[in-house]
């Protein structure tokens, strides 16, 4: 701001090219404080130019003021500025910011790839009409396996490993209970997911951990086959693994479905040709399935000449593991930031 001739003014701009000096030429903490005082003090050059205007002619005050107020915000920046430089210049080399590095990108998180296969798989079947459904993670026997049909003398019960809390209580095995308590509190028709924690006691691998994510899905109402199982799980694979690749049902044993199926889709890494992935065969298992035992409709209180159903479960980190070529389940579990952030 020019002063014009203004007798004010012209000290201020002459404390303000005084001050910027002083600062800048301050070469310890004790110099620069002096200045300061002398410059921005109570009693410094700044405050008792502002005390004199007061008597400034009337229509110089309002420019007067303004200049004033600039001249006071320069030189507190100034002295900011210049104690920052002298911390820096105090700090040993090594300490000091090296201002020619390039800045460091904050990465602000983003989704699991296990959770992204999660919300996937219950996006595709959401539009088959099915929602997400939970339960708790620590379950009674009865609900885990009684209610599947796997008595607690049944290999089946034996193959899970279960970790008991005590007498009848327990932390869940798969999801199947989420299954049972909702046929038990409901009425058909019903088409569910229940995504979750596992746990079982199983190694920690490359393709085994003790607590695990599943994917499990019902559907109960009248008149449901299996054609219609076989046409969800088509719809399901088409989708999520490519229009081109195919779906093969192994016939198997689970106790609380009747017919069961493990569900192989073809290698969509080797296009069939046989690789490490598919073994060999073309193929590669993704999950279990089958149409509901009758026992268990019994067992939750469904009368089950009325009523069929299918259910089917998958591990969604085997899955992502499928999708992203990852070659050891562990590193979903311990990988750091720099090896998940590539699946944002």
């Amino acid at each position: 701001m020019a002063s014009d001739g203004s007798p004010l003014r012209d000290r201020l701009e002459a404390i303000r090219a005084a001050g910027l000096t002083a600062f800048a030429a301050a070469v310890d903490e004790n110099d620069l404080e002096s200045a300061r005082v002398r410059y921005l003090g109570r009693s410094g050059e700044v405050s008792a130019a502002m005390a004199s205007l007061a008597s400034a002619a009337a229509d110089e005050r309002p420019l007067a003021g303004r200049l004033a107020n600039e001249v006071k915000r320069e030189l507190e920046n100034a002295f900011e500025n210049r104690v920052a430089e002298l911390k820096a210049e105090g700090e040993p080399p090594g300490l000091r910011p090296d201002l020619s590095l390039p800045g460091r990108r904050t990465w602000i998180g983003g989704n699991h790839p296990v959770t992204q296969v999660i919300d996937e798989i219950c996006e595709i079947f959401g539009e088959l009409g099915f929602s997400r459904a939970v339960g708790p993670e620590i379950e009674t026997d009865w609900y885990n396996f009684t209610a599947l049909n796997i008595p607690l003398d049944h290999p089946a019960a034996d193959m899970h490993d279960t970790f008991y809390l005590n007498d009848g209580v327990l932390l869940r095995t798969h999801t199947s209970p989420v299954q049972a308590r909702v046929l038990m509190g409901s009425e058909p028709p019903i088409r569910i997911l229940a995504p979750g924690l596992c746990y079982r006691r199983d190694p920690f691998d490359a393709s085994h951990a003790p607590a695990f994510e599943q994917v499990e899905g019902l559907a109960v109402d009248e008149g449901i086959d299996f054609v219609e199982f076989r046409a969800a799980i088509d719809f399901f694979v088409r989708r999520f693994f490519g229009a081109g690749v195919r779906t093969r049902f192994r016939a198997s044993y689970f106790p609380f479905t009747e017919p069961s199926a493990e569900v192989d889709v073809s290698c969509f890494l080797c296009d069939s040709s046989g690789c490490s992935a598919c073994k060999g065969t073309g193929w590669i298992e993704i999950m279990g399935s089958g149409m509901v035992d009758p026992a268990v409709f019994e067992a939750v209180g469904l009368d089950a000449e009325r009523y069929t159903g299918y259910a089917f479960g998958m591990g969604p980190a085997r899955i992502a593991m499928l999708r992203y070529r990852i070659p050891d389940i562990r590193l979903l579990y311990e990988a750091d930031t720099a090896f998940l952030e590539q699946f944002v």
